[in-house]
Protein backbone atom coordinates (compact mmCIF):
# COMPACT_ATOMS: atom_id res chain seq x y z
CA UNK A 1 0.00 0.00 0.00
CA UNK A 2 2.94 2.65 0.92
CA UNK A 3 4.59 1.70 -2.98
CA UNK A 4 0.38 3.03 -4.04
CA UNK A 5 0.88 6.06 -2.20
CA UNK A 6 4.76 6.91 -2.38
CA UNK A 7 3.45 9.56 -5.28
CA UNK A 8 1.98 11.63 -3.21
CA UNK A 9 4.34 11.93 -0.20
CA UNK A 10 5.66 15.45 -1.76
CA UNK A 11 2.77 16.79 -2.33
CA UNK A 12 1.58 15.72 0.88
CA UNK A 13 5.00 17.36 2.35
CA UNK A 14 4.55 20.15 0.59
CA UNK A 15 0.88 20.53 1.97
CA UNK A 16 2.23 20.14 5.32
CA UNK A 17 5.00 22.55 5.24
CA UNK A 18 2.34 25.17 4.17
CA UNK A 19 0.00 24.29 6.36
CA UNK A 20 2.33 24.97 9.12
CA UNK A 21 3.74 28.34 7.53
CA UNK A 22 -0.11 29.39 7.97
CA UNK A 23 -0.57 27.77 11.36
CA UNK A 24 2.28 29.46 13.10
CA UNK A 25 2.37 32.69 11.15
CA UNK A 26 -1.14 33.10 12.68
CA UNK A 27 -0.02 31.88 15.86
CA UNK A 28 2.46 34.92 15.76
CA UNK A 29 -0.23 37.17 14.22
CA UNK A 30 -3.24 36.58 16.98
CA UNK A 31 -1.38 37.93 20.00
CA UNK A 32 -0.11 40.65 18.06
CA UNK A 33 -4.02 41.42 16.90
CA UNK A 34 -5.25 40.80 20.32
CA UNK A 35 -2.90 43.77 21.68
CA UNK A 36 -4.88 45.63 19.75
CA UNK A 37 -8.56 44.76 21.29
CA UNK A 38 -9.37 48.42 22.88
CA UNK A 39 -12.28 49.89 22.98
CA UNK A 40 -10.89 53.26 23.54
CA UNK A 41 -9.67 53.22 19.92
CA UNK A 42 -13.21 53.92 18.80
CA UNK A 43 -16.19 51.16 17.87
CA UNK A 44 -15.45 50.95 14.08
CA UNK A 45 -12.09 50.06 14.92
CA UNK A 46 -12.73 47.87 17.31
CA UNK A 47 -15.54 45.97 15.68
CA UNK A 48 -13.06 45.94 12.73
CA UNK A 49 -10.05 44.12 14.98
CA UNK A 50 -12.96 42.09 16.36
CA UNK A 51 -13.90 40.42 13.21
CA UNK A 52 -10.37 39.80 12.25
CA UNK A 53 -9.26 38.38 14.95
CA UNK A 54 -11.87 35.60 14.88
CA UNK A 55 -12.49 35.43 11.41
CA UNK A 56 -8.60 34.92 11.36
CA UNK A 57 -8.49 32.16 14.03
CA UNK A 58 -11.53 30.24 12.99
CA UNK A 59 -11.10 30.35 9.03
CA UNK A 60 -7.76 30.30 8.54
CA UNK A 61 -5.78 29.43 11.50
CA UNK A 62 -7.20 26.04 12.73
CA UNK A 63 -7.76 24.62 9.42
CA UNK A 64 -4.40 24.94 8.66
CA UNK A 65 -3.73 23.58 12.02
CA UNK A 66 -6.21 20.58 11.55
CA UNK A 67 -4.11 20.20 8.13
CA UNK A 68 -0.77 20.49 9.25
CA UNK A 69 -1.90 17.59 12.21
CA UNK A 70 -3.63 15.93 9.71
CA UNK A 71 -0.92 15.50 6.92
CA UNK A 72 1.82 15.50 9.37
CA UNK A 73 0.37 12.46 10.95
CA UNK A 74 -0.30 10.42 7.27
CA UNK A 75 3.56 11.36 6.46
CA UNK A 76 4.61 9.70 9.68
CA UNK A 77 3.12 6.29 9.07
CA UNK A 78 3.61 6.45 5.23
CA UNK A 79 7.22 7.39 5.82
CA UNK A 80 7.27 5.12 8.76
CA UNK A 81 9.09 7.78 10.53
CA UNK A 82 9.03 6.10 14.44
CA UNK A 83 12.29 7.79 15.63
CA UNK A 84 12.89 8.96 19.29
CA UNK A 85 13.32 12.74 17.67
CA UNK A 86 9.62 12.67 16.20
CA UNK A 87 8.41 11.66 19.47
CA UNK A 88 9.94 14.40 20.58
CA UNK A 89 8.40 16.60 17.74
CA UNK A 90 5.12 15.67 19.12
CA UNK A 91 6.19 16.83 22.44
CA UNK A 92 6.42 20.46 20.62
CA UNK A 93 3.84 20.20 18.56
CA UNK A 94 1.00 19.50 21.59
CA UNK A 95 2.54 22.96 22.69
CA UNK A 96 2.01 24.15 19.71
CA UNK A 97 -1.95 23.03 20.06
CA UNK A 98 -1.89 24.53 23.87
CA UNK A 99 -0.76 27.34 22.59
CA UNK A 100 -3.63 27.48 19.97
CA UNK A 101 -6.10 26.54 22.37
CA UNK A 102 -5.01 29.69 24.54
CA UNK A 103 -5.53 31.97 22.08
CA UNK A 104 -9.17 30.95 21.15
CA UNK A 105 -9.59 30.99 24.49
CA UNK A 106 -8.42 34.41 24.63
CA UNK A 107 -10.41 35.47 22.34
CA UNK A 108 -13.46 33.93 23.60
CA UNK A 109 -13.14 36.38 26.92
CA UNK A 110 -12.59 39.21 24.84
CA UNK A 111 -15.36 38.49 22.86
CA UNK A 112 -17.85 37.74 25.21
CA UNK A 113 -17.09 39.50 28.65
CA UNK A 114 -18.57 42.52 28.95
CA UNK A 115 -16.36 45.64 30.25
CA UNK A 116 -12.75 45.79 31.20
CA UNK A 117 -10.73 42.34 30.06
CA UNK A 118 -7.22 42.63 29.83
CA UNK A 119 -5.02 41.08 27.15
CA UNK A 120 -1.60 40.23 27.59
CA UNK A 121 0.93 42.56 25.85
CA UNK A 122 1.96 40.48 22.74
CA UNK A 123 5.51 39.97 24.07
CA UNK A 124 5.24 37.42 26.52
CA UNK A 125 3.05 35.19 24.41
CA UNK A 126 5.35 35.59 21.57
CA UNK A 127 8.37 34.72 23.32
CA UNK A 128 6.72 31.76 24.55
CA UNK A 129 5.65 30.58 21.19
CA UNK A 130 9.30 30.86 19.77
CA UNK A 131 9.83 27.35 22.33
CA UNK A 132 7.85 25.19 20.48
CA UNK A 133 8.67 27.07 16.54
CA UNK A 134 12.27 26.79 17.46
CA UNK A 135 12.24 23.15 18.76
CA UNK A 136 10.13 21.86 16.06
CA UNK A 137 12.54 23.21 13.41
CA UNK A 138 15.55 21.92 15.46
CA UNK A 139 14.31 18.61 15.69
CA UNK A 140 13.41 18.22 11.70
CA UNK A 141 15.84 19.68 10.58
CA UNK A 142 18.73 18.26 12.96
CA UNK A 143 17.11 14.84 13.04
CA UNK A 144 19.51 14.50 16.29
CA UNK A 145 20.21 11.12 17.99
CA UNK A 146 18.28 11.38 20.91
CA UNK A 147 18.90 7.63 22.18
CA UNK A 148 21.60 9.01 24.25
CA UNK A 149 19.33 10.64 27.03
CA UNK A 150 18.16 8.54 29.71
CA UNK A 151 14.94 7.45 30.37
CA UNK A 152 13.15 5.12 32.33
CA UNK A 153 12.70 1.59 31.55
CA UNK A 154 9.06 1.52 31.84
CA UNK A 155 9.00 4.01 28.59
CA UNK A 156 12.03 2.15 26.67
CA UNK A 157 10.12 -1.51 26.16
CA UNK A 158 7.14 -2.75 26.11
CA UNK A 159 5.48 -3.81 28.99
CA UNK A 160 3.24 -6.93 27.22
CA UNK A 161 -0.22 -5.57 30.18
CA UNK A 162 -3.78 -5.68 28.82
CA UNK A 163 -5.38 -2.90 28.03
CA UNK A 164 -8.03 -1.76 30.67
CA UNK A 165 -10.71 -2.15 28.05
CA UNK A 166 -11.60 -4.29 25.16
CA UNK A 167 -10.74 -3.44 21.49
CA UNK A 168 -13.34 -3.64 19.16
CA UNK A 169 -12.28 -5.23 16.20
CA UNK A 170 -13.90 -5.64 12.30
Amino acid sequence: MIEFLGPIIPHLKALHISMLVIWCGGLFALPLMLSHHDKATGQADYSRVRRATHYGYTLVVTPGAVLAIASGTLLIFLREVFDLWMFAKLVFVALLVAFHAWVGHTLVIVAETEGTHRVPPATGPLLLLLVPVLGILTLVLAKPDLHGIPLPDWLQEPLGIQLPFDVPSR
